[in-house]
């Protein structure tokens, strides 16, 4: 019985289901709709002018009784057509208030052709209809010798109202409509009419008084009365130099602000109060000549401190960092600071520069309005206005002359500067300030981020910090020539996470193909890197062993993202945010989720030496792991398209470029040209796919990164580095015991081809032995588990163990025996 009425209401619940989708009206019928109700509002409007003008009305009303009638000819602008409308509506109907119909048919149509919310459109019929009837009944109370102004409903209602409540409460109630209309409608109130007839009365006030004067008085009166006052001042001898020149003006006089305000000198004090004077950088600096102003921005605030240290642990909440709770960061004075001033102006450097930048772009004809020059570390940037009528691509195209002019390396023209009105020529300075990490990773800007991985790069052209959040970006692509900065760029990025971002929080997996960049973060290892299980070093300088690590992060990808589905949440932030509140239970598998950033210091190595096989892995994590925590960093020399292929560049939005040695490297870095007109040494652009922003790259030595190393490596660790998921590769999981009966019947033919060639590949037996890829694919793997070639080595030929064909053959006998 139950199931039975079970199934009625699921039929019924699907009946519904299909009417509402019958009743569903698609984009293209809306609009189609809504075009109908504009052009059918149109002809409303048309018929309805056309009833009153010239009392066609009454001469229509032979053609409204006889609609079949072909001779009767209609004189409305519509027809017969409109001469039915307009006597329906209009005479029949509600009169002039009829109107108010082609406002909402027009209304409507467009709400529906655009595709408006329709909650408004429902007040809008709401309160135009009760318009039309309040309307239409005061027509017919006033107008009762003119139907056509009230329509017969119109009169026909007054008629009926009249007979309960006579004439007296008929326009009361018209009354009260009409109040109802104004307070809810038009939002009218007693306040607002109020506070509009006491603007009224001031604003007339005043013109009356502005007025007076001007009819009553003479001109010379101004002046007769300014002698009076001018009398009555100087008539107090203590009060000496006092003059008041006036001049005719059309304005009218306070005379009360003339009057003096202090009746005798023994009210003045003179007793000043010294304000305490705060020592503030000369903005601009003077310069002789006035169209030219020389910017030096502020020195930022330096802490001192590590703010990350002061954690705070919010008691409740599950906390991550409880394993190392007596955990330190690093100290800032770990860092050395290797300027003692700011940024030094040279002022006749800056002069002369300026000066041929506006003699080369005079001898092309091109006047400037005005020219300032903002201060940076290492380059300075003169901002230009042109003279009206000045075309852009004229300077742009001027750039190898101002450089010429200059005599400097690396002229940058930006025009426009993106949010400014202004054009930007960037020159380097002669004498470069070297921006050291100290003062990056002390400024207040770094310190007080609010990020999930806060990364100080260095300081931009206004010599301002530049911080950037890695979990935003999502990854990092980095590219330079060989020298200009990548591996102390590298430096600069991992030294602001563990300056910021406590062990448990943050975890490294370092690529060092040249093995000497990175070696120095072996020390610590248990508190911040990642490896594989059973692997001796954390930091992988084989690029053998990188295949297995990248697939090992996608597998770590995979679980992570089975993690967050079963949370039912977006990204990491929000799943350690439910972990943290102890909403997961962590016997299910939950556990909190650290932030895992690879760094590869030299990519074009290994898509050398293993090409696909890490292409692949590298674009599955660039194209999915940014919500689960994992975040990519990878540098190169070479930033040529086979290394950073479309795919890679597609998933790394944001990009470092050094100075590169040709305009197509920098166009396959940034996608535009400037990276080669860098001047080295740190100096780079910076885009996450909208400006790009240069910036002197802050500069941290060996030494300083070894003393934040061993400040860190010598606090109390995990107990093991974080391991990563275990990766048993397609060609390695083989089963080696192989028993010889089933071995293929080729299998010494291809033993023989792979001994001669001394390399033991499938591609090698297909071509030989004229076999598929699957066959050829079942001979190698039986070729090692016999041991006659080596395990699979990536892109690599596998290695062939037994030398010549005289040891096969003894192989193959001791096999036997």
């Amino acid at each position: 019985m139950a199931k039975n009425k079970k199934e009625t209401v699921d039929k019924k619940n699907d009946k519904q289901e299909g009417n509402k989708r019958s009743l569903k009206i698609s984009k293209q019928q809306k609009f189609v709709l809504g075009c109908l109700l504009v052009l059918f509002s149109i002809a409303l409007l048309v018929a309805f002018i056309s009833f009153y003008v010239n009392g066609q009305w009454q001469n229509d009303q032979s053609v409204v009784n006889q609609l079949g009638d072909r001779t009767e000819v209609a004189e409305n602008w519509l027809g017969k057509f409109g001469a039915y409308l307009a006597d329906l509506i209009i005479y029949r109907g509600f009169g002039l208030a009829s109107f108010i119909f082609v406002r909402l048919f027009f209304l409507t149509g467009m709400f529906l052709a655009l595709e408006l919310s329709t909650q408004k459109l429902k007040n809008t019929w709401f309160w135009d209809i009760f318009a039309i009837i309040i309307v239409s009944v005061l027509f017919g109370f006033f107008a009762t010798s003119a139907p056509e102004l009230g329509g017969t409903i119109g009169y026909e209602l007054n008629l009926f109202l009249q007979d309960y409540i006579g004439k007296t409460g008929t326009l009361l109630t018209l009354l009260f409509g009409l109040i109802i209309y104004l307070i809810f409608k038009i939002k009218l109130s007693p306040e607002k009419i109020q506070s509009y007839f006491d603007s009224t009365k001031k604003e007339f006030k005043s013109e009356l008084d502005t007025l007076k004067p001007a009819v009553n008085q003479p001109e010379s009166a101004y002046n007769l009365e300014e002698f009076a006052i001018k009398e009555e001042v100087e008539s107090d001898p203590e009060i000496d130099d006092i003059h008041i020149k006036t001049v005719d003006t059309q304005f009218e006089l306070n005379k009360e602000a003339l009057k003096p305000t202090i009746s005798h000198s023994s009210e003045i004090e003179l007793n000043p109060v010294l304000k305490p004077i705060t020592p503030k950088q000369e903005l601009p600096l003077v310069s002789a000549d006035e169209a030219f102003v020389i910017e030096k921005a502020e020195e930022e605030d330096i802490i001192e401190e590590n703010l990350a240290s002061r954690l705070v642990a919010d008691f409740g909440l599950f906390d991550p960092t409880l394993d190392l709770s007596n955990y330190k960061f690093p100290t800032i004075d770990l860092l050395k600071e290797y300027s003692t001033g700011g940024i030094t102006i040279n002022q006749e450097e800056l002069e002369e520069n300026k000066n041929r930048i506006v003699d080369t772009l005079r001898n092309y004809k091109i006047e400037i309005a005005q020219i300032k020059a903002t201060v940076g570390p290492s380059v300075t940037l003169y901002e230009i206005v042109p003279e009206a009528g000045i075309r852009i691509s004229k300077i742009k195209s001027l750039e190898d002359d101002i450089a010429l002019s200059l005599s400097a390396l690396g002229i940058r023209i930006i025009a426009p500067i993106p949010g400014k009105g202004t054009i930007g020529i960037e020159v380097p300075n002669k004498n470069p300030t070297m921006v050291s990490m100290k003062s990056v990773i002390g400024a207040a800007k770094f310190q007080e981020a609010e990020m999930e991985l806060p990364i100080a790069l260095g300081k931009t052209i206004s010599n301002e910090t530049f911080v950037v959040d890695l979990a935003k970006m999502p990854h990092l692509l980095m590219a330079g020539a060989t020298g200009q900065g990548k591996s102390v760029g590298l430096n600069a990025v991992l030294t602001s996470l563990l300056y910021k971002k406590h062990p448990a929080e943050v975890k490294f997996v370092l690529v060092d193909p040249k093995k000497v960049e990175l070696t120095l973060f072996n020390k610590i290892e248990r508190h911040y890197l990642a490896k594989l299980p059973d692997t001796e070093d954390a930091i992988i300088t084989d690029n053998a062993k990188v295949v297995n690590t990248l697939n090992s992060l996608c597998t770590e990808m995979d679980n992570r993202y089975s993690l967050l589905k079963d949370a039912m949440v977006r990204n990491i932030k929000e799943y350690n945010d439910k972990f943290k509140s102890r909403k997961l239970n962590p016997e299910a598998g939950h556990r909190f989720l650290p932030y895992i950033v690879l760094v590869v210091d030299e990519f074009a190595d290994l898509i050398m030496t293993a090409g696909k096989e890490v292409e692949v892995p590298i674009a599955r994590l660039a194209q999915l792991a940014r919500a689960i925590g994992i975040h990519l960093i990878i540098a190169t020399q070479r930033p040529s398209v086979n290394v950073i292929t479309g795919l890679i560049k597609a998933n790394f939005p944001a990009r470092i470029a050094f100075r590169v040695t040709s305009k197509i490297d920098s166009r396959t870095i940034l996608d535009t040209q400037g990276a080669d007109q860098l001047i080295g040494r740190g100096d780079l652009l910076y885009t996450n796919g909208n400006d790009v922003i240069r910036v002197q790259c802050a500069f941290i030595d060996t030494p300083e990164v070894e003393k934040i190393t061993d400040f860190i490596g010598g606090q109390k660790a995990y107990a093991t580095a974080y391991l990563l998921p275990e990766f048993v590769g397609e060609e390695s999981g083989i089963n080696l015991d192989i028993d010889i009966s089933e071995r293929d019947t080729l299998f010494r033919e291809a033993a023989e081809i792979i001994v001669n060639a001394q390399q033991g590949s499938a591609s090698l037996l297909q071509r030989k032995l004229k076999l598929g890829y699957n066959r050829a694919g079942r001979l190698i793997d039986q070729l090692e588990a016999a041991g006659i070639v080596g395990p699979f080595e990536g892109s690599k030929a596998r290695s062939v163990n037994i030398l010549d064909l005289n040891a096969l053959d003894q192989f193959f006998n001791n096999e036997q025996n």
